[in-house]
């Protein structure tokens, strides 16, 4: 067991199967040095545990369940870079996230929504975890998804 899998294990983390494309895409490719992952909804055990829209609105996902979901999506695709590289320990760093936050239109809490995704990196991977990022609001997600989160990792030879 490599460290990473050790950091996993002592979070209490199991690293889900990989969720299946929805549509024509691959779950993660590797190119070089650099692996891309398809954007990740926080899918569990093949389903969306929330649908919606994040805000502070009676009815709406709350901030605190988005970023739960948040780091829900930065398991699955840590999932994801599994299947291009079996080795996580040879994940050098983590070096971009984007994360997409289907937003009420007053909803401007975008960057502590996806802090969740960012904070589980750093949690499993410490200092190669930290990373360049971008928080964006939209309009919706696939499927209903709350949140959506991409990443590009660099991995060692």
């Amino acid at each position: 067991m490599g460290a990473v899998d050790e950091r996993l294990a002592e979070l209490g983390l199991t690293l889900p199967e990989v969720v299946p494309p929805l549509a024509a895409y691959v779950p993660a490719v590797l190119d070089g040095s650099r692996v891309y992952v398809s954007g990740q909804v926080p899918m569990v055990d093949g389903a969306l545990p929330e649908t919606g829209t994040v805000g502070e609105l009676v009815g709406l996902v709350t901030p605190e369940r988005a970023r739960q979901l948040a780091a829900v999506c930065a398991l699955n695709a840590i999932a994801a870079i599994r299947t291009v590289v079996p080795d996580l320990d040879r994940v050098e760093g983590i070096v971009k996230v984007t994360g997409f936050v289907a937003s009420d239109p007053s909803f401007t809490g975008q960057p502590g929504v996806v802090n969740g995704a960012s904070e589980l990196f750093a949690q499993v991977f410490g200092e190669a975890g930290r990373h360049a990022r971008s928080a964006v609001g939209v309009a919706a997600l696939p499927f209903g998804a709350p949140v959506e989160v991409e990443v590009i990792a660099h991995i060692r030879d």
